[in-house]
């Protein structure tokens, strides 16, 4: 198995900071690492602590007939273009994940999020793309109303709101820019009689 020998950081950013591994590889050659984390030290990274918890929320919201999908069109930098997503921010120190679901679709979206009676273990917290980041993910669900709206959006987001039903969903699954995240969600709502139906407590 592989070793970590020293771990090196190389920013000190508020959101994403940038870390050198040196490892030994399962043969025993030195080699190094990259990787990047929401840790703000090198003590807080998951190799160290061992810790699953959740950095970040996505939301996966309906409207309130469950007939629409909530997505977030949203221009990114990394792309320099516009890609569907759905709803998410990173935890605040003492949030539980709904109460960070709760805020960012207010400010994202404009609605106001109900939580479903989802089973924890749907819920609780899986990780994104540990090739590169140690970053972990939970996804919350539920239901959202009020009218969309732009004006609790922050500076550095650009952000269109889109209900979309069915077909609305198997078109951008087949012509737009998708994150995979919100792609695998789309599949199952486009596609499903019932979709989610299986999450909520007493409906499997």
């Amino acid at each position: 198995m592989g070793k970590i020998t020293k771990v090196t950081q190389l920013t000190h950013n508020k959101f994403l900071n940038f870390f050198e591994l040196e490892t030994l590889k399962k043969t025993g050659r030195a080699s190094r690492y990259f990787m990047s984390s929401r840790a703000k030290s090198a003590e807080e990274l998951k190799l160290n602590t061992k810790d699953d918890r959740a950095d970040a929320v996505t939301i996966l919201m309906l409207t309130e007939d469950e007939e629409r999908i909530v997505l977030v069109h949203q221009y990114r930098f990394t792309l320099d273009g516009w890609i569907y997503e759905l709803p998410a921010g990173l935890l605040e120190p003492g949030e539980s994940p709904v109460e960070t679901a709760v805020r960012e679709a207010r400010e994202e979206t404009g609605l106001h999020f109900t939580h479903w009676d989802v089973d924890p273990r749907f819920e609780r917290p899986f990780f994104n793309t540990v090739g590169m980041t140690d970053e972990c993910g939970c996804v919350v669900y539920g239901t959202g109303s009020g009218e969309p709206s732009s004006r609790f959006e922050e500076e550095t987001e650009e952000i269109e709101v889109v209900l979309a039903d069915k077909e609305e969903a198997k078109r951008i699954l087949a012509q737009e820019r998708v994150s995979a995240k919100c792609a695998s969600h789309l599949m199952q709502f486009a596609y499903q009689e019932h979709p989610f139906a299986y999450l909520r407590r007493g409906e499997r």
